[in-house]
């Protein structure tokens, strides 16, 4: 049985426990709760914060201008400094991680989105942990999603996670700021994110990280609309991660909207105008519309307009009626050269292969 896909994003506060570094011991206890899940078959994804601490830290704490590049400079410093942590703690239990850098641009623009989930989904598919974070050494104020808590909802919407854990300082979300009021009750459950919701989560907590309780919140609201159950929970609970996973109830449960993650996944290719279509023969419109399978490059008979991987077409049979929109897998100039030939001759001809179908079920919406 396929154990639920996870992301896990950590905040520097809960990778430092408060001090200026990362703190080790703390570190190496996240990464056996990890390493318990991974051997259980869970597949789990690391967003992870801390560079800029790490820097900072690993250049002995200097004294530097308050301005983007300085922080450029220690994010480039800390990130090699954070992924070896990261390394050889699980090198330790024998488990391989690989380190993705994404900015925005690269989940809004759907070339780069489907190369960012290809290759999530190809590191989980050979059981490698993905360590992800913001590219925050090259990424200006346009293309940074600007904190980790939102591009954790982001990567879960990618990989269609069936939960996000949002680890923090905090037990989770109360109904007023318990550093304020000791009266402050926790909230279990939150069924709907409201404006008194956001209203209740305040601003920033801590001078180390950039999110407060409020990105955590937004990206909740971001996660559960696409079904996506969310948990804000203490990173210095013992056994927190293994425990989330078994359904335990620890900090504030934000429920998934009730929608069909891949449906509602889907819906953004309405949106998009079509660059091109694709006609298909009567063999490939049975295989899509009666058994629910994907497009072979054996099926297409032509290749109208010029489109990029990734980029919305439509698909027509050979009455020339549109049946299908989806988005190849394939540019128009690779399929023009690959249409009609079987899937183990993708290689060959093109010189390189995205996988042997040419349109994938997942990103097709039958019409």
């Amino acid at each position: 049985m396929n154990k639920k896909t996870i992301v896990i994003k950590f905040g520097t506060s809960t990778l430092t426990q408060g001090s200026a570094k990362l703190n080790s011991p703390h570190m190496v206890e996240i990464v056996r709760q990890i390493a318990q899940l991974h051997h259980e078959g869970f597949r789990i994804l690391i967003v992870t914060s801390g560079a800029i601490a790490a820097g900072r830290h690993y250049l002995n704490h200097p004294t530097l201008p308050p301005t983007i590049a300085s922080k450029q400079l220690l994010a480039a410093v800390g990130q090699s400094q954070l992924i070896q942590a990261w390394e050889k703690l699980f090198a330790i239990y024998d488990i391989h991680i690989g380190q993705i850098l994404l900015t925005r641009a690269d989940i809004e623009d759907r070339e780069r989105f489907l190369n960012a989930r290809d290759t999530l989904l190809a590191l989980l598919d050979n059981h490698i942990i993905p360590v992800i974070n913001e590219n925050d050494a090259v990424a200006t104020a346009e293309i940074k999603v600007g904190d980790n808590d939102n591009l954790s909802a982001l990567v879960a919407i990618l990989v269609q996670a069936e939960q996000l854990y949002l680890l923090t300082d905090q037990q989770g979300l109360f109904d007023s700021d318990p550093r304020k009021n000791p009266q402050a009750k926790l909230i279990p459950v939150v069924d709907k994110i409201t404006d008194h919701t956001r209203s209740i989560a305040g601003g920033s907590g801590t001078t180390l990280g950039t999110g407060g309780m409020s990105t955590k919140i937004i990206a909740a609201d971001v996660a559960t609309r696409s079904g996506i159950e969310t948990i804000i929970a203490p990173g210095n609970r013992p056994n927190v991660i293994v425990d989330l996973a078994h359904e335990q109830g620890i900090g504030t449960k934000f429920t998934a909207h009730h929608t069909d993650r891949l449906e509602s996944r889907k819906q953004w290719l309405f949106a998009a105008p079509s660059a091109g279509a694709i006609t298909i023969d009567e063999g490939a419109e049975q295989a899509m519309l009666v058994q629910n399978k994907s497009l072979l490059p054996a099926g297409i008979i032509t290749v109208e307009g010029r489109f990029s991987r990734g980029e919305v077409v439509n698909i027509r049979n050979q009455a020339g009626k549109n049946i299908a929109l989806g988005m190849p897998r394939y540019n128009s100039d690779a399929l023009l050269l690959i249409k009609g030939k079987k899937s183990q001759e993708i290689e060959a001809i093109l010189g390189y292969e995205y996988g042997a179908v040419a349109l994938h079920r997942d990103d097709m919406i039958i019409l």
